[in-house]
């Protein structure tokens, strides 16, 4: 007996022909696909791009420096960069924050009547203000009830919203007859001409924004520091 063997069409083998390498194709593919997710899923996780705000400073980089509470803090005044620095130590770093200031427009100097800003070590003997308004006008150290108009033509050398009254601490430099900052009234303070702040324009104080002389006075104690140089 003999079995008649079925012919395959010829179309389906043309079909087989072309269909079998699209179906290869199609794993290869998937494949790819595949291979391509498991390297993504090892590799390190990527931070997001954050811009970061710091203040940068010779001491340290933080975002919101000498906040307290801190150990100690004294302060430096660089008259040529028109700068105060405020310097705030902790158990294991010290933190800066630095302010635009004014000092006096007729240069450096000591003497008693010369309006100039003296030079050397001094020490904050007095804190006066603590609770006025931004702005209070101070005469003689006395509040009088006042509040300054500011950026005024005219307004002249006021004492507004807080005062830090310095000592001298050298001898024949900044203490002394004739020679005393404090007896000179050597004062960090509040200025209703804020507009000339970070140029000299004082009459031998050292002039603040009243903002920032306000927080400064909260941050600085009574005997703190205070280094004025060129």
């Amino acid at each position: 007996m003999h079995l008649k063997l079925k012919r395959t069409p010829s179309w389906r083998k043309w079909s087989l022909f072309f269909i079998v390498p699209l179906i290869v194709l199609s794993l290869a593919h998937c494949q790819e696909e595949n291979s391509t997710s498991s390297t993504i899923g090892i590799l390190p996780k990527m931070e997001p791009l954050v811009e970061k705000t710091t203040d940068i400073n010779p001491v340290t980089q933080t975002i919101q420096p000498c906040t307290k509470p801190f150990l100690d803090s004294r302060i430096e005044v660089a008259i040529l960069e028109q700068q105060l620095y405020l310097y705030c130590r902790y158990s294991n770093r010290e933190e800066v924050k630095s302010y635009p200031i004014s000092t006096s427009k007729y240069g450096i100097g000591n003497q008693a009547g010369s309006n100039k800003t003296p030079l050397g070590l001094h020490q904050i003997e007095n804190k006066i203000g603590n609770g006025a308004p931004e702005g209070m006008i101070f005469k003689a150290r006395q509040a009088t009830g006042r509040i300054a108009e500011m950026n005024v033509e005219g307004a002249g050398d006021l004492v507004t919203s807080r005062i830090l009254w310095l000592k001298g601490l050298e001898p024949g430099n900044n203490r002394g007859r004739g020679i005393d900052s404090y007896q000179r009234y050597i004062y960090i303070h509040g200025t209703p001409e804020e507009n000339k702040i970070g140029r000299p324009a004082s009459h031998g104080c050292i002039r603040m924004y009243n903002r920032d002389v306000i927080d400064l006075f909260d941050l600085i104690l009574e005997g703190a520091e205070v280094y004025i140089r060129e």
